[in-house]
């Protein structure tokens, strides 16, 4: 199995899950400061000592040690993000912070020393919390004008230092999960589908903005966008169970149609007149869709899941779906599917003909670490071995079917908070970190036995992989 010689191996964190120092060098208080139990969880009123958000791994003070860890492996890319409120506290202010830009500098530098690329999402679940309360995030047109000041901000600073930015994370979990990915404070029970569909709106053409302004501004630099991949199979041949999968789709896919596409589809229109849905748009924002579509699609992949116009319903995850009685399940009743990628790699590049980069796919567990390894204690994590071998072992059959792939970034290179339950204990890292969900830990870092497969992995360029 042959993985091209330009492949970008490498891992990925998210800013509001390893900094933490979430109060200091001027940052501002951002959605995830006040969501200590995850996206299930209420929000709080203002940060409380219970969120592990608030001091993560302490990436914030730890990041050329976590460097060298990343480099130990070989990686060729390492993907984080931009905390907005490190730049912009408030998020709307006119002038930035300048300890927040020295910050992402100085890691940006560190990875170059090592000739790591970095990847950079402008926008990943860090809203700032000012923007949410104020405006009810992006439901607010005024949250684009935000957007461009930061995006030209960090453009212009970090210019021949990233060459690869993606605008949002997981675009399309906003119909999911709206504080989270949107920064709307209103409860998800209470927005209407008006309101909600407009925030996507005003999300995509930001999305559009930041295209063109990386265009003029870095001109080398490669632009992409980032959903949340998730294929889709009928519980039964019938064909109303072929057409709630393509339903369950056209939510999913109407995010890349627009980013790749440059147009809203169809049927997304044909969706928006039957339900009174009126998108308040102008010839000039249609005008910025239309003319900077992306240089990349780039996805997270975790699972696949089914739908069927009737049957019983199993919650799959976020995004909901229903069960598939063939596939087994993680530790937090995530199903897994290796052979769902190269599916999802195949479709997505059939639809979009455009590249694609799989920014995010990992294994949550309960990690038991032990004694051995080089640090003195590690964890024998096969079963992560194990589960990223059979994934990729899908992209190397989606290249050869012919699927241009950039390259594979892991979830969690190193032990993070989750997203999803805000807890510790749910692990994806090749590196330990000690910190438990209580709080306590010394957060020393080991590395586990998948930290000396993947390095062999990316040494071979895949080949060790069986």
């Amino acid at each position: 199995m042959k993985f091209p010689e330009n492949f970008l191996w490498g891992g990925a964190v998210a800013a509001n899950q390893c900094e933490g120092a979430y109060n200091e060098d001027g940052k501002g208080i951002d959605i995830q400061d006040i969501m200590p139990h995850g996206i299930k969880g209420a929000p709080t009123a203002e940060p409380t000592e219970d969120n592990l958000k608030l001091t993560a791994i302490d990436f914030y003070h730890r990041y050329k040690e976590d460097i060298a860890l990343f480099a130990e492996m070989g990686f060729k890319v390492f993907r984080t993000s931009i905390a907005w409120s490190r730049i912009f506290p408030n998020g709307d202010e006119e002038t930035p912070n300048e300890k927040g830009l020295a910050f992402y500098d100085a890691v940006f530098d560190e990875c170059r020393k090592y000739g790591i690329e970095p990847l950079v999402t402008i926008s990943h679940y860090e809203t700032p919390l000012h923007l949410a309360k104020r405006y009810d995030g992006w439901t607010s047109h005024e949250l684009i004008g935000f957007y461009e000041r930061y995006c030209r901000t960090i453009f212009n600073r970090y210019k021949g230092k990233v060459k690869y930015w993606l605008t949002f994370n997981e675009i399309n979990s906003v119909l999911h999960a709206p504080l989270l990915s949107g920064g709307i404070l209103t409860p998800k029970e209470k927005l209407s589908e008006q309101g909600l569909y407009q925030a996507c709106h005003h999300e995509l053409v930001a999305s559009a903005l930041a295209t063109k302004l990386a265009r003029e501004i870095m001109p080398e630099a490669k632009i992409g966008c980032m959903i949340l991949a998730m294929p889709t199979y009928p519980l039964t041949p019938a064909p109303d169970d072929m057409i709630a999968v393509m339903k369950a789709n056209h939510f999913n896919d109407f995010f890349g149609d627009v980013h790749a596409r440059g147009v809203y589809p169809g049927y997304m229109k044909r969706y928006f007149r039957e339900k009174g849905i009126e998108i308040k748009s102008t010839p000039e924002e249609e005008r910025l869709l239309r003319e900077n579509t992306v240089d990349f699609i780039s996805f997270s992949y975790y699972m696949s899941i089914c739908e069927g116009a009737s049957g019983s319903s199993g919650e799959g995850n976020l995004m909901g779906g229903k069960k598939n009685p063939y596939l087994k399940e993680s530790e937090w009743g995530w199903q897994i599917d290796p052979k769902g990628l190269r599916y999802v790699l195949n479709r997505f590049y059939d639809r979009w003909q455009k590249p694609l980069f799989i920014v995010e796919n990992g294994l949550g567990a309960k990690d038991e670490l032990v004694a051995g390894g080089p640090d003195g204690k590690t964890v024998e994590d096969d079963y992560r071995i194990a589960y990223l071998n059979d994934h990729l072992l899908q992209v190397g059959e989606a290249i050869e079917d012919g699927v241009p792939v950039m390259g594979y970034t892991t979830w969690g290179c190193i032990d993070l908070v989750s997203a999803s339950t805000a807890q510790m204990s749910k692990r994806y890292g090749f590196i330990y970190v000690d910190r438990n969900d209580d709080g306590t830990g010394s957060l020393a870092r080991y590395r586990k036995k998948s930290f000396g497969w993947y390095k062999e992995v990316i040494a071979t360029n895949g080949e060790s992989l069986k």
